[in-house]
């Protein structure tokens, strides 16, 4: 039988495991703070790698997030990668490659928990996706509550292509925000989408030059913070817990939290700065 030395199955996904001598930096996940501490940046940094996440990775994503959650001052989070190429290619393969059975179910239990920690967070949070986001990477995207991308940015789940069904929460979110047949055809070929399709299909809200991606992040971001916190909060809680739920019980959901808002000191400082033609003051969050 004559052996094959190459094959085309991987040419679509444009990328492949990183160097082995390339070095991470010091640093895998970033935090940063902009508006006045207001909006916190969270940046995947491994671009050598292009963003793959290793369990340290996972690890460091799951302390920034309990970091910001805590935190009364940052009102809302953007998650991006390092570099130009990529988001995030999800899991990295050449680390899986050695781990042991045992290593590699607790290395899923890790990874739970941080997009557990991402899914739960009470404030908003998006993704500025700059590039590749595949597998995991396209997982964390899926998990924020909205995703401005770049105009070179693309989308894929090549899980089965590798002998596993995607269980990054992919199967379950992909289909909420893509139609439930390209999100099925997605998940079983391993083909990815491009951001103009993801765009057009609903799952990503803005496209940008990869260039301006950034800025326009920082735009949308300064505007929510610039809103009452335990209100943009509230909305998002209605959000999450009414969907799913009969009309009825979503409105009693919803109706909870505007009438804790219409008691609210910020609903009071709102309508005060809407009569005075002023900018209004909220305060952070009594958490």
């Amino acid at each position: 039988m004559t052996q094959t030395t190459g094959t085309d199955r991987w040419k679509d996904l444009d990328f492949g495991p990183p160097a082995p001598d390339d070095a991470d930096p010091e640093e895998s996940v970033l935090l940063d703070y902009t508006s006045e501490g207001a909006v916190a940046v969270i940046t995947l940094n491994r671009p050598q790698a292009d963003n793959a996440i290793t369990t340290e990775v996972g690890a460091r994503l799951t302390e920034v997030l309990e970091t910001i959650a805590v935190e009364p001052a940052i009102r809302v989070a953007i998650i991006t990668g390092a570099g130009t190429r990529a988001f995030s290619v999800g899991s990295d393969l050449r680390q899986r490659k050695s781990m042991t059975k045992q290593q590699w179910l607790r290395q899923r239990q890790d990874f739970d928990r941080t997009l557990y920690t991402l899914r739960q967070l009470r404030k908003p949070i998006f993704a500025a996706v700059n590039g590749i986001a595949y597998g995991g990477g396209s997982e964390i995207a899926q998990s924020t509550d909205f995703i401005l991308a770049a105009d070179n940015a693309t989308f894929g789940q090549p899980e089965a292509m590798i002998g596993l069904a995607a269980g990054g929460g992919s199967p379950v979110l992909l289909p909420r925000v893509l139609p439930p047949g390209k999100a099925l055809q997605m998940l079983m070929t391993g083909d990815p989408i491009t951001a103009q399709e993801a765009y057009r299909l609903g799952m990503v809200n803005e496209l940008h030059p990869a260039d301006e991606l950034m800025p326009a992040a920082h735009r949308v971001a300064a505007k929510i913070a610039s809103n009452s916190p335990t209100a943009v909060q509230a909305v998002k809680r209605a959000v999450q817990l009414g969907a799913g739920q009969p009309v009825e019980q979503a409105i009693s959901i919803m109706m909870e939290a505007h009438w804790r808002s219409a008691v609210h000191p910020d609903r009071i400082e709102g309508i005060g700065a809407f009569n005075d033609n002023r900018d209004p003051h909220f305060q952070d969050p009594d958490y």
